[in-house]
């Protein structure tokens, strides 16, 4: 992680899965923000990932999972992505990390909470630290319209809508400024936490500790 070398500059990984499109568009929007929040960062479409994109995702201080919302939970190549890393899970590789999540559906709902639950376990799982999206719900009263941030009212992550014969050019602009928040809240707190690392190394014992409750199988 980069808090380990000279450079003190986080880096943020993105780690997604798009079958059309819109989650894609999505992820860039997440990136811009981060990288306005003061990070370097990576955007990995998971479904192409080389040899190199684990070497990223395992270096990264950050990780934002991103995936569209199919039946109530996350694409069937984010979840092939997922089973991948059950060596890492395992081993601990990703633990202490800052995590987030990002997801988009064709309906407005679209049981999109399903599947931000879904990534929130699975950071969990890795020991991740989940950063939520800190924002308030939008568009919800007379003087709201659904050009607000987080119009959907999201907490645990940004959940975006997209009509399905919509063009990835067409992601609604406010969705496409949540994601935008998210990235640069993400950004904030890994900057954070690399810095009260340096400043606060963490104790030897408690480090050992930590890696001796983890399966050994």
């Amino acid at each position: 992680m980069s808090s380990n070398g000279s450079d003190a500059t986080p880096t943020l990984a993105i780690a997604y899965h798009s079958g059309f499109g819109h989650t894609s568009t999505l992820a860039a929007a997440v990136a811009a923000g981060a990288r306005a929040g003061g990070v370097r960062v990576s955007v990995i479409a998971v479904d192409a990932m080389a040899e190199e994109g684990w070497d990223v995702l395992d270096q990264a201080d950050a990780i934002i999972f991103g995936s569209a919302t199919y039946m109530g939970n996350v694409s069937a190549g984010f979840q092939a992505f997922a089973e991948k890393t059950g060596r890492r899970c395992i081993n601990g590789t990703w633990r202490d990390k800052v995590a987030a999540g990002f997801t988009n559906s064709g309906a407005k709902s679209g049981d999109k909470l399903s599947a931000l639950m879904s990534l929130a376990v699975f950071a969990a799982q890795h020991h991740m630290h989940w950063v939520n999206l800190g924002l308030g719900a939008g568009w919800n009263s007379a003087s709201g319209s659904e050009h607000d941030l987080n119009r959907l009212g999201f907490w645990l992550g940004a959940g975006a809508q997209t009509d399905v014969d919509a063009n990835p050019d067409q992601v609604h602009p406010a969705d496409v400024r949540t994601c935008e928040h998210l990235g640069h809240r993400v950004a904030v707190v890994s900057r954070q936490m690399v810095a009260g690392r340096a400043a606060a190394p963490l104790d030897p014992a408690a480090s050992s500790l930590a890696a001796s409750s983890a399966p050994t199988r």
